[in-house]
């Protein structure tokens, strides 16, 4: 069952079929870690595949703790390693994640998205220009800046947020694990990429010697907060530790930037592939059924507590555990006519933001990045312009390369007047 495993088979695409058989055949089932290049054989993990039992886990921490191993398939090479990543907010189980998680939430709240959503609209309507663009490159421009603002990142920095999410979370992919396209940084920007490491191959990038430019660069903007409301303002306010501090940078660098990076041109690619028409009323429906149907996160991992039963099979104190979003998302059970799309579907009781202690923070924040791009693309006519590339990972449900086609519909970027009149993408 190492398939399961392989990064290589998700650049082929989520084997949603081989999914599907193992709901029926084996809900829980044990998937060898076989060595992959240069990183080394793991000892193997129990992969759970059904909705219910997925968020049973996940909303267990007491059995099923993300702290024991971390939330990563891969282990940590060193115990060192460990004990650092252990010491994020996503790597705690209450009431630690609780502490860590109340420092930063501010930032993320309804009222404070609100306050963001007009100049995150503005954002996306500067995007687009009629011609063939990459549209994975194109739309990443949107996450960054906003997660830059959040966090009280300089404008010329951004740059810096991308490549340390493509060293991280691209690392099984050569294309992404070498990305550099920082320019005209600002001094602790340019201090921050001559400490760049060259790594040896294997070299596991969540590392804390991996990392040691993200690492500089935080603390040293730390020193120059730009910004009393950031979230960079807050961690320093929190009273956290070293590690803490460290650890809290990486998550919001990385998950507050990959996953839309992901996610929307999944969108986008879903939409052109199934011929579907958008209006604005269906918008924020038709975003739940893209998380839904292109989860940008495809698993994650946990570690028993102690000696449990799950899905008829006995899992020993130590085990990793690992809960496929991708494969929840399209249980039956759950989701009549799961292989459809279906803009319309409610309810859309989907895993993509997680579920239990561990809901993503951002949430809110990441569907109104993406309500905003597709408000704005029914201004457009979008078709393919190339074949899509897909990321290799067995973790992040990612393109690379979208080649589109742009052309405006009219002199505005507003939505067509008349709903039954808004363009859709063709192929």
């Amino acid at each position: 069952m190492e398939e399961v495993f392989l990064p290589q088979t998700y650049a082929r695409g989520v084997p949603y079929e081989l999914f599907a058989r193992l709901r029926r055949e084996s809900p829980v089932c044990w998937v060898e870690e076989p060595a992959v290049g240069p990183w080394k054989a793991g000892p193997g993990y129990w992969a759970v595949f059904r909705h219910r039992d997925v968020k049973h886990v996940l909303r267990t921490p007491e059995d099923y703790s993300s702290h024991l191993g971390a939330t990563q398939i891969r282990d940590p090479d060193t115990a060192q390693d460990l004990e650092f990543v252990r010491q994020m907010m996503l790597n705690r189980d209450p009431p630690e994640h609780s502490r860590l998680r109340r420092i930063v939430a501010g930032a993320f709240t309804p009222r404070a998205v609100r306050r963001l959503e007009e100049q995150i609209r503005a954002r996306a309507a500067e995007l687009f220009s009629a011609g063939e663009c990459d549209f994975v490159e194109v739309v990443a421009e949107l996450p960054v800046w906003t997660l830059a603002h959040v966090m009280g990142v300089p404008p010329q920095d951004r740059g810096l947020l991308h490549d340390w999410a493509s060293r991280v979370i691209g690392y099984q992919d050569e294309e992404y694990a070498g990305l550099e396209t920082a320019r005209g940084l600002s001094d602790i920007g340019r201090r921050a990429h001559a400490m760049r490491p060259r790594l040896e191959p294997g070299t596991n990038p969540r590392s804390r010697a991996a990392l040691r430019d993200m690492y500089g660069y935080a603390h040293d903007l730390a020193r120059h907060p730009l910004d009393d409301e950031s979230v960079m303002a807050a961690m320093i306010r929190g009273g956290l530790t070293e590690e803490e501090f460290e650890n809290m940078f990486f998550l919001f660098a990385v998950a507050g930037n990959e996953t839309l990076r992901n996610a929307i041109p999944g969108g986008l690619l879903t939409l052109l592939d199934h011929g579907i028409t958008l209006t604005p009323e269906r918008i924020p429906q038709a975003v739940e059924e893209m998380l839904r149907f292109w989860p940008p996160v495809m698993d994650f991992r946990r570690t028993a507590t102690r000696d449990l039963t799950l899905g008829g099979q006995a899992i020993a104190s130590g085990d990793k555990v690992v809960v496929y979003h991708a494969s929840a998302n399209r249980d039956p059970d759950v989701f009549p006519d799961p292989d459809r799309f279906d803009p319309a579907r409610q309810p859309n009781d989907h895993v993509s933001f997680g579920f239990g202690p561990h809901f993503c923070l951002g949430a809110h924040l990441a569907r109104t990045q993406m309500r905003a791009v597709f408000t704005e693309l029914l201004a457009w006519t979008v078709e393919p312009a190339g074949d899509p590339v897909r990321l290799t990972s067995n973790f992040q449900n990612g393109l690379k390369h979208l080649p589109v086609r742009l052309a405006a519909n009219g002199s505005s970027a507003a939505p067509p007047a008349d709903p039954s009149a808004a363009p859709r993408p063709t192929r």
